[in-house]
């Protein structure tokens, strides 16, 4: 298995390291009609003003009251239309509804927690790591407005990879050179990445270090210097052409209740015994199910998980399980996951406080894993922000759902 994987991740790298240049894809219908509208309200201007004049000018020189009339305003209609997020599912506004996301590579050792910024993700993947805890990656939508986002850790490929499933811009504060250096500095890749042994082109604006945290848990993101260097880097800021949305939803109003699922209130992802070397079991992982406001509560190390900047407790409207296969790559410890591939591997879906259990597909690098029940159904969850483990297939026994 562990040889099978291993080619499956050359493959993959080979694959990314020929890929054309994504930053160069151009901006989305959506865009494109936004522009065209503002031009056209912009010829529909002049032709007012010209319509105006004229009427003014008969109106001195007849002033009749047929012309007196016709002066008067147009009536105008607002739009009603509304945009959803393809992350959430949920209401956005028109100029964030194809807005490009940002994933963040997020610390998530007890002396860098809690995190900054992470309660305004729309996603989180949490993934195992070195050392047998998770590394969190947030994808955050409308990232310009968030004041602090951290503490920042380095890059492992594997969530690389996960990012460009959901088309993001990718930012990270060091990495693994020897598994991802050329991944990073190669075209397949909008990378912002501190300057850092291993990164050819460092973001220069982006990083600053804080005085609250020893080193080397004191790295944030300024979404000011953040903006100067996507800019700098030309890095489009759109969603691609083309671009599908990793989940899909009722109807707006509507939920998803699986009825024919499984009850469960309560979600170990690495299980109860925190000596296990799953990944999750260090970091005492767990989420609660509330019924009253049909949100999944995040726990971790004993306590409640909180973003530091509102105290508030992490809480998800969707919970998803993704198990697939892993390796050791070597004597550190390093880890290698298998995310693109048509393998039937196994994911449970938590939502409505139902289980719903299935398989996974991906079989496209620039396109998200796929959930599917046992008739082979994608399946709904309901809109809100979603929680994904990568959960490692020589683990899966440790996970406990009650």
């Amino acid at each position: 298995m562990n040889k099978k994987l291993l080619s499956a991740v050359m493959l993959v790298s080979c694959l990314l390291l020929t890929a054309c240049d994504t930053s160069k894809i151009a901006p989305t219908s959506g865009v494109k009609a936004r522009e065209e509208a503002e031009a056209n309200a912009k010829s529909q201007e002049v032709n007012a003003e010209e319509a105006e004049n004229t009427q003014e000018e008969a109106s001195e020189a007849d002033n009749t009251e047929s012309v007196q009339e016709s002066s008067e305003p147009a009536q105008t209609t607002e739009s009603e239309e509304v945009f959803y997020s393809g992350f959430t599912g949920e209401e956005i506004g028109y100029m964030h509804y194809d807005h490009r996301p940002l994933a963040v590579m997020l610390n998530n050792i007890k002396e860098g927690c809690p995190q900054s910024g992470i309660e305004q993700a729309s996603m989180v993947f949490e993934c195992p790591v070195e050392g047998r805890i998770t590394r969190l990656m947030g994808i955050f939508e409308e990232y310009e407005n968030i004041e602090k986002i951290g503490s920042v850790r380095s890059s492992r490929d594997y969530f690389v990879y996960l990012a460009m499933e959901v088309d993001a811009i990718y930012a990270h504060f060091g990495q693994a050179t020897v598994y991802v250096g050329d991944l990073l500095n190669s075209n397949a890749v909008d990378n912002i990445s501190g300057a850092v042994s291993g990164i050819e082109n460092p973001a220069n604006h982006t990083f600053y270090r804080s005085d609250d945290r020893p080193a080397p848990h004191n790295v944030y993101i300024d979404s000011e210097g953040l903006k100067e260097d996507i800019a700098n880097f030309g890095y489009r800021t759109t969603l691609r052409t083309g671009f599908t949305p990793k989940f899909i939803y009722p109807e707006p109003g509507i939920r998803a209740t699986h009825d024919e699922g499984d009850d469960v209130t309560v979600i170990y992802p690495g299980g109860k015994n925190p000596s296990a070397k799953n990944g999750f079991a260090q970091v005492q992982a767990r989420f609660e199910y509330n019924k009253d406001d049909q949100k999944y509560y995040r726990f971790q190390y004993g306590d409640k998980h909180i973003d530091k900047e509102t105290g508030n407790q992490l809480k998800y409207d969707n919970v998803v399980l993704q198990y697939c296969d892993g390796m050791v790559r070597d004597s550190h410890d390093y880890l290698a996951f298998g995310l693109v591939g048509d393998n039937e591997n196994k994911c449970q879906i938590f939502t409505n406080g139902k289980m719903v259990e299935g398989t996974w597909k991906r079989t496209e690098l620039f396109e998200p894993a796929k959930y599917y029940d046992k008739d082979g159904n994608e399946i709904e969850v309901n809109r809100g922000k979603t929680w994904i483990c990568i959960i490692w297939n020589d683990y899966a026994e440790d996970v406990v759902c009650e």
